[in-house]
Protein backbone atom coordinates (compact mmCIF):
# COMPACT_ATOMS: atom_id res chain seq x y z
CA UNK A 1 0.00 0.00 0.00
CA UNK A 2 1.09 3.31 -0.36
CA UNK A 3 0.35 6.33 1.51
CA UNK A 4 0.65 10.19 0.52
CA UNK A 5 0.08 12.69 2.97
CA UNK A 6 -0.76 16.61 2.02
CA UNK A 7 -0.58 19.29 4.91
CA UNK A 8 -1.95 22.42 4.70
CA UNK A 9 -5.10 24.98 4.93
CA UNK A 10 -8.81 24.29 2.91
CA UNK A 11 -10.53 27.33 2.44
CA UNK A 12 -14.50 26.84 1.90
CA UNK A 13 -16.53 29.96 0.84
CA UNK A 14 -20.03 30.54 -1.02
CA UNK A 15 -20.98 33.71 -2.90
CA UNK A 16 -24.51 35.43 -3.48
CA UNK A 17 -24.02 34.54 -7.08
CA UNK A 18 -24.34 30.40 -5.69
CA UNK A 19 -20.85 29.80 -6.93
CA UNK A 20 -19.21 27.99 -4.15
CA UNK A 21 -15.01 27.94 -4.13
CA UNK A 22 -12.84 25.30 -2.67
CA UNK A 23 -9.05 26.11 -2.61
CA UNK A 24 -6.72 23.83 -1.16
CA UNK A 25 -3.40 25.58 0.09
CA UNK A 26 -0.57 22.82 0.45
CA UNK A 27 2.85 24.11 2.04
CA UNK A 28 4.28 19.76 2.30
CA UNK A 29 3.10 17.39 -0.18
CA UNK A 30 4.73 14.67 -2.48
CA UNK A 31 4.27 16.62 -5.34
CA UNK A 32 5.96 19.61 -3.74
CA UNK A 33 3.84 23.25 -2.02
CA UNK A 34 1.04 23.97 -4.37
CA UNK A 35 -2.37 25.70 -4.55
CA UNK A 36 -5.18 24.35 -6.43
CA UNK A 37 -9.14 25.63 -6.40
CA UNK A 38 -12.01 23.14 -7.29
CA UNK A 39 -15.09 25.63 -7.94
CA UNK A 40 -18.51 24.62 -8.08
CA UNK A 41 -20.79 27.22 -10.57
CA UNK A 42 -24.51 27.92 -9.67
CA UNK A 43 -25.15 25.52 -12.68
CA UNK A 44 -23.63 22.76 -11.33
CA UNK A 45 -20.67 22.63 -13.60
CA UNK A 46 -17.63 21.55 -11.55
CA UNK A 47 -14.11 23.39 -12.89
CA UNK A 48 -10.69 22.53 -11.27
CA UNK A 49 -7.66 24.92 -11.75
CA UNK A 50 -4.20 23.48 -11.04
CA UNK A 51 -1.18 25.09 -11.41
CA UNK A 52 0.74 21.56 -13.29
CA UNK A 53 -0.23 18.71 -15.57
CA UNK A 54 0.98 16.79 -12.44
CA UNK A 55 -1.43 18.57 -10.05
CA UNK A 56 -4.04 17.72 -12.32
CA UNK A 57 -3.91 14.13 -13.10
CA UNK A 58 -3.52 13.32 -9.30
CA UNK A 59 -6.47 15.15 -8.14
CA UNK A 60 -8.71 14.27 -11.09
CA UNK A 61 -8.07 10.33 -9.99
CA UNK A 62 -8.98 11.15 -7.01
CA UNK A 63 -11.82 13.90 -7.61
CA UNK A 64 -14.41 14.38 -10.28
CA UNK A 65 -14.73 17.72 -12.78
CA UNK A 66 -16.39 18.52 -15.54
CA UNK A 67 -13.66 20.71 -17.03
CA UNK A 68 -9.97 21.19 -15.80
CA UNK A 69 -7.32 24.11 -16.86
CA UNK A 70 -3.98 24.60 -16.04
CA UNK A 71 -3.30 27.89 -15.22
CA UNK A 72 -0.65 30.05 -12.80
CA UNK A 73 -2.32 29.75 -9.04
CA UNK A 74 -1.16 31.94 -6.30
CA UNK A 75 -2.13 32.51 -3.28
CA UNK A 76 -0.86 35.18 -0.79
CA UNK A 77 -1.80 35.85 2.96
CA UNK A 78 -1.22 39.63 4.27
CA UNK A 79 -2.49 38.86 8.13
CA UNK A 80 -6.08 38.69 7.65
CA UNK A 81 -6.03 39.24 3.87
CA UNK A 82 -5.79 36.35 1.72
CA UNK A 83 -5.14 36.77 -1.61
CA UNK A 84 -5.64 34.15 -4.42
CA UNK A 85 -5.07 34.42 -8.64
CA UNK A 86 -5.90 31.77 -10.87
CA UNK A 87 -6.63 32.45 -14.07
CA UNK A 88 -9.74 33.82 -14.36
CA UNK A 89 -10.51 33.83 -11.08
CA UNK A 90 -9.93 36.12 -8.19
CA UNK A 91 -10.54 35.93 -4.76
CA UNK A 92 -9.98 37.96 -1.63
CA UNK A 93 -10.51 36.77 1.88
CA UNK A 94 -10.78 38.08 5.03
CA UNK A 95 -10.31 35.54 7.62
CA UNK A 96 -11.28 35.71 11.12
CA UNK A 97 -11.28 34.44 14.66
CA UNK A 98 -11.07 30.43 15.28
CA UNK A 99 -14.55 28.65 15.02
CA UNK A 100 -15.97 27.06 17.91
CA UNK A 101 -14.66 23.86 15.89
CA UNK A 102 -11.23 25.14 15.63
CA UNK A 103 -10.79 26.02 19.51
CA UNK A 104 -11.75 22.40 20.22
CA UNK A 105 -9.23 21.08 17.70
CA UNK A 106 -6.70 23.18 19.80
CA UNK A 107 -7.29 20.91 22.73
CA UNK A 108 -6.19 17.58 20.34
CA UNK A 109 -2.99 16.78 20.37
CA UNK A 110 -2.03 17.08 16.58
CA UNK A 111 -0.52 13.77 15.99
CA UNK A 112 -4.09 12.55 17.12
CA UNK A 113 -5.90 14.59 15.17
CA UNK A 114 -4.47 14.01 11.85
CA UNK A 115 -4.04 10.37 12.56
CA UNK A 116 -6.37 7.97 10.42
CA UNK A 117 -7.32 6.27 12.87
CA UNK A 118 -9.00 9.44 14.54
CA UNK A 119 -10.84 10.60 11.30
CA UNK A 120 -12.64 7.42 11.20
CA UNK A 121 -13.83 7.74 14.47
CA UNK A 122 -14.60 11.51 14.06
CA UNK A 123 -16.46 10.79 10.79
CA UNK A 124 -20.13 9.71 12.26
CA UNK A 125 -20.17 13.06 14.30
CA UNK A 126 -19.10 14.68 11.40
CA UNK A 127 -21.97 13.72 9.20
CA UNK A 128 -24.35 14.81 11.74
CA UNK A 129 -22.93 18.03 13.25
CA UNK A 130 -21.63 19.40 10.01
CA UNK A 131 -23.87 19.02 6.91
CA UNK A 132 -22.12 17.16 3.43
CA UNK A 133 -18.77 16.99 5.64
CA UNK A 134 -16.78 13.35 6.21
CA UNK A 135 -13.60 12.88 6.79
CA UNK A 136 -12.69 9.83 5.45
CA UNK A 137 -14.49 7.76 2.22
CA UNK A 138 -13.42 6.27 -0.88
CA UNK A 139 -11.90 8.26 -3.29
CA UNK A 140 -11.61 8.17 -7.37
CA UNK A 141 -9.78 5.00 -8.08
CA UNK A 142 -10.73 3.20 -5.02
CA UNK A 143 -8.55 5.28 -2.82
CA UNK A 144 -9.08 5.72 0.95
CA UNK A 145 -9.26 9.15 2.08
CA UNK A 146 -8.57 10.92 5.53
CA UNK A 147 -9.50 14.34 6.68
CA UNK A 148 -7.64 15.50 9.76
CA UNK A 149 -8.05 18.41 10.66
CA UNK A 150 -5.82 20.33 13.72
CA UNK A 151 -7.35 23.81 13.43
CA UNK A 152 -10.60 25.92 11.93
CA UNK A 153 -10.87 29.78 11.59
CA UNK A 154 -14.03 31.58 10.37
CA UNK A 155 -14.02 33.59 6.90
CA UNK A 156 -15.82 37.23 7.50
CA UNK A 157 -15.70 38.40 4.20
CA UNK A 158 -15.17 37.65 0.59
CA UNK A 159 -14.62 39.53 -2.69
CA UNK A 160 -14.40 37.09 -5.76
CA UNK A 161 -14.73 37.46 -9.18
CA UNK A 162 -14.49 35.34 -12.75
CA UNK A 163 -13.59 36.59 -16.15
CA UNK A 164 -14.46 40.11 -14.11
CA UNK A 165 -17.88 39.19 -13.64
CA UNK A 166 -18.26 40.03 -9.60
CA UNK A 167 -19.65 36.54 -7.59
CA UNK A 168 -21.68 38.62 -5.14
CA UNK A 169 -21.07 38.53 -1.37
CA UNK A 170 -20.36 35.80 0.97
CA UNK A 171 -22.59 33.00 1.48
CA UNK A 172 -22.58 29.49 2.98
CA UNK A 173 -21.48 26.74 0.83
CA UNK A 174 -25.13 25.78 -0.03
CA UNK A 175 -25.75 23.17 -2.07
CA UNK A 176 -22.61 21.40 -0.55
CA UNK A 177 -20.02 20.97 -3.05
CA UNK A 178 -19.79 17.36 -5.09
CA UNK A 179 -16.03 16.98 -5.97
CA UNK A 180 -15.89 14.24 -3.63
CA UNK A 181 -17.05 12.02 -1.05
CA UNK A 182 -17.85 14.94 0.95
CA UNK A 183 -17.88 19.32 0.87
CA UNK A 184 -16.12 21.63 3.20
CA UNK A 185 -18.53 22.51 6.26
CA UNK A 186 -21.20 24.88 5.56
CA UNK A 187 -20.12 28.07 6.86
CA UNK A 188 -17.21 29.45 5.28
CA UNK A 189 -14.19 28.43 6.78
CA UNK A 190 -10.21 28.15 6.26
CA UNK A 191 -9.12 24.49 8.16
CA UNK A 192 -5.74 23.35 8.80
CA UNK A 193 -5.89 20.09 7.69
CA UNK A 194 -4.20 16.58 7.13
CA UNK A 195 -5.02 14.99 4.06
CA UNK A 196 -4.37 11.20 3.77
CA UNK A 197 -4.37 9.08 0.56
CA UNK A 198 -4.28 5.58 0.90
CA UNK A 199 -4.16 3.61 -2.12
CA UNK A 200 -2.67 -0.66 -3.51
CA UNK A 201 -0.83 1.75 -6.20
CA UNK A 202 -0.57 5.04 -7.39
Amino acid sequence: MTRWRFEGQIYGVGTASGTRIVIGNWQRSPLGSFADVMVEFPDGNRLLLAPSEVVRDFVTATYTFDETAIVPVTLVASGREHKLSAGDLRVRIDVGHPTVLGRLLQLVPRAVATAPWFSAITDPIARVVLRGVRTRGTAGGGRREYYGASAQHRVDAVSASWRDDDLGELRPIEPPVRFGFGSVPPAPSVTTITTTIDADSI
